[in-house]
């Protein structure tokens, strides 16, 4: 690998958002020369960077190549894809292309551990700062959960170790991670107007695993199972302990165990061994289990001294209740529930919402989805929503085509409004129903991010009840 600090290479950093500014700032620190680019003609902050950084050349607008092909080395925010014309062309002619974590993984010298998937990346990498916190371990938690790893590593001697959260865009810039430990959470189509295919999505997730030390698998998803040798350290989760010998070795699962007080209860497990009462989580869902199952198998995964107290671990797990918008419970009103999801983003984050969230009995979910499907496939919602679904409300630009996946599956309607499809919902429910808004959609076609989406919800919903509670 090119050592940066002993490199003379033209380098640009390309997209000034928050992650390229951040590679601005640790460059400077670093003390190696750079010009900067991004595909706005005018930035709203572009005075107070050119001030901030005075030796830069500034180029604003369309990517061209011509400029690009100048220099030996490209960073290139995640914003922006790699197989845009001119960086290709910048590719071909011999420039380097390199994002933030791959500048990130040549500087860091204390344990990494990496983590991605389609779904629940924020809740394990959050869960996971939790605990090592709680056990005195120092953990920076960063990354695509929404502060640069750049920025943390200039305050390197606050931390023992470094907690990253990353995206298929992050990794598709990374080339030699070399985390302690890495995981692929799950893994379903997303971002499918980003990339040509979904072998092409998966391999830009599995290069986390590039010069790791241990691994963490689903053993329910083979997508997220590596090409490593079989010395590699590993761990494994899954809803259910695997049949075969020689898997059981390393594995975490759920199991019925029989109480002191004689009743069975679900337990979260390490092979026979029992960590913790499922019914004392406070975050809900199957899928949320498997989000607590992976977070302590990677802290399991770390070297001894690293370790966590079982006190340590059971207390944050009792405490942990989840991250906003993440299938968050909103309220309960007459015996129906309330759940914001508004992060699911992708048909998987749905499917999974749904399965964790459904009762075993009968159908007890109305479905609010809808936004912009960024050309996924809605067809595998048919069957989890013709088995645990009442009712879906569509919303948003591209409610008819899920609508088309879905018309055989459950009862549904399309709508113009998050607000009229969640009144619908409530005139549908009846008690011990679950309504659940877990759009598999983006939310630009009507809202400014998931998070306003959510918030908008969640508002929706309490205003809802207390005009009930007041009639």
């Amino acid at each position: 690998m090119t050592n940066l600090i002993a490199s003379d290479q033209k380098r640009l950093i390309i997209g000034m958002g928050q992650t390229g500014l951040s590679c601005a700032r640790f460059l400077v620190a670093k003390g190696m020369s750079f010009d900067l680019c991004d595909t706005r003609e005018l930035l709203p902050n572009q005075t107070e960077i050119e001030t901030e950084f005075p030796q830069c050349q500034f180029f604003n607008g369309k990517l061209d190549a011509d400029v690009l092909t100048q220099y030996q080395e490209l960073i290139v925010s995640p914003g922006i894809a790699i197989a845009e014309p001119a960086i290709a062309a910048a590719i071909k002619h011999g420039s380097r292309v390199r994002g933030d974590v791959d500048i990130f993984a040549e500087f860091v010298t204390k344990p990494v551990i990496a983590i991605t998937g389609s779904n629940g990346k924020s809740t394990v990498t959050t869960l996971v700062g939790d605990i090592l916190a709680a056990a005195g371990h120092k953990p920076a938690v960063c990354g695509n959960i929404g502060i640069p790893v750049l920025d943390v590593l200039l305050r390197d001697d606050e931390f023992a170790c470094y907690v990253v959260e990353l995206s298929s865009f992050q990794l598709e810039t990374t080339h030699h991670l070399a985390a302690e430990v890495a995981c692929v959470l799950n893994l379903s189509e997303d971002h499918m107007d980003r990339y040509d295919s979904m072998l092409a999505y998966h391999q830009a997730k599995h290069r986390i695993f590039q010069g790791c030390r241990s691994i963490v698998i689903n053993r329910e998803d083979t997508l997220t199972q590596p090409l490593v040798s079989t010395s590699m350290p590993k761990k494994s989760f899954g809803l259910k302990m695997a049949d075969n010998k020689v898997a059981v070795k390393n594995q975490y699962a759920i199991a019925l165990l029989e109480t002191e007080q004689g009743v069975q209860a679900e337990y979260l497990m390490f092979e026979q061994l029992p960590i913790f009462p499922v019914a004392d989580l406070k975050i809900k869902g199957r899928h949320n289990q498997l989000n607590v199952l992976a977070a302590i198998a990677l802290i399991e995964s770390l070297p001894v001294d690293f370790k966590v107290e079982s006190l340590q671990l059971k207390k944050v797990l009792a405490e942990f209740t989840g991250l906003a918008h993440r299938c968050a419970w909103v309220a309960e009103n007459q015996g129906v529930e309330f759940f914001n999801d508004s992060k699911g983003t992708n048909v998987g984050s749905t499917l999974a919402a749904i399965e964790g969230l459904a009762s075993p009995d009968s159908k007890n979910i109305i479905l609010i989805a809808g936004g912009v499907g960024k050309d996924q496939d809605f067809e595998p919602l048919a069957e989890a929503c013709q088995l645990n679904v009442k009712s879906a409300q569509l919303f948003g630009r591209d409610a008819s085509l899920i609508a088309a996946n879905l018309e055989s599956s459950c009862e549904l309607n399309v709508v113009d409004s998050l607000e009229q499809a969640l009144i619908n919902a409530k005139a549908l429910a009846s008690a011990g129903d679950v309504i659940l808004f877990s759009p598999a959609c983006a939310s630009f076609d009507q809202f400014d991010n998931y998070v306003q989406r959510g918030e908008v919800f969640e508002r929706l919903v309490m205003n809802m009840i207390n005009e009930q509670g007041a009639s």
